[in-house]
């Protein structure tokens, strides 16, 4: 995975005035556009298309100081007008390109991402590979914003809103893998980034004949492959870093790929204030070709 995210990179610096294929690119290295770019936002820190915006605009710059057309350099890179490419340029370097060109900067570079994978094995993770029906995840969902550090104030409102009663409700209606309530969330930005919208369920999972209760919401999860990861500790805080380590050393050194589909918490065990917990988390895998 390492390779090709560097091969990424490389093709990044070659299509930097006009459309990168991530797709098409993808395909050609044996992968998936999907476990591209989550497998990219994950390791960098940014979306792939925040990358390439931030690198098309460094060097951008340098054109800019060089006095050409402000249109010509806006069409070069992508842009129908200088009004567009003067919102992006802004939003990279904090200036205008009248600015930089009146004042020399100040400019803020992106350097050329290149991604190595360290190995220090002091932090072994405790995986199972399951091969699971197709089944049915049921609950109460909402549309909440995604955030990578630190509670999801969002989903606690939601989860607090529903009555005591309805969590004991949905617990008794679980009648297959993974077991108890559920945390899931669906529908995410393939890019991962931190804002974007997606579907947030309180639920179960039940067999896929089991009728859907009156009154929930459910989605329908084909047959696959899931990677399960157990982690204790500290939440939500050890449950963040393992989704950080699944991505910084479990897919770099497995020949398993992110699919799409939604990925799950099972909360095994909680303490009374729910500060630590022991939790398993479910996602949706391929192997790699």
């Amino acid at each position: 995975m390492i390779a090709i995210l560097n091969r990424v990179v490389d093709v990044v610096e070659d299509h930097l005035t006009d459309d990168l294929d991530v797709a098409g690119l993808a395909s050609s290295l044996g992968t998936t556009e999907y476990h591209v770019r989550r497998m990219f936002s994950s390791l960098a820190g940014m979306p792939l298309s925040e990358y390439v915006r931030r690198r098309r605009m460094t060097v951008a710059a340098a054109d800019v100081l060089g006095g050409g057309d402000l249109l010509g350099i806006a069409v070069r890179y992508g842009y129908g007008s200088t009004e567009a490419f003067g919102r992006a340029f802004r939003a990279v370097h904090g200036v205008s390109p009248a600015d930089v060109r009146r004042d020399g900067g100040p400019l803020r570079t992106q350097p050329q991402l290149r991604f190595r994978l360290t190995v220090e094995g002091n932090t072994p993770m405790d995986t199972r590979i399951t091969d699971r029906p197709s089944f049915r995840l049921v609950g109460h969902a909402a549309r909440v914003p995604l955030i990578h550090h630190g509670a999801n104030s969002h989903i606690q409102a939601h989860i607090a809103a529903l009555p005591a009663a309805e969590h004991a409700r949905l617990k008794e209606l679980s009648d297959t893998e993974p077991a108890g309530l559920l945390q899931v969330s669906d529908d995410v930005d393939p890019d991962y980034t931190e804002g974007t919208e997606l579907t947030y369920l309180h639920g179960v999972a039940l067999n896929a004949e089991t009728p859907v209760p009156d009154h929930l919401d459910a989605i329908e999860v084909p047959a696959g492959t899931w990677a399960v990861f157990r982690t204790a500790g500290p939440y939500p805080a050890a449950l963040q870093a393992t989704w950080a380590a699944t991505a910084s050393d479990w897919f770099p050194s497995n020949p398993w790929r992110l699919r799409e589909g939604p990925s799950m918490v099972a909360v095994l065990e909680r303490s009374p204030d729910f500060s630590t917990a022991t939790c398993e988390l479910w996602l949706p895998v391929e192997r790699a070709e």
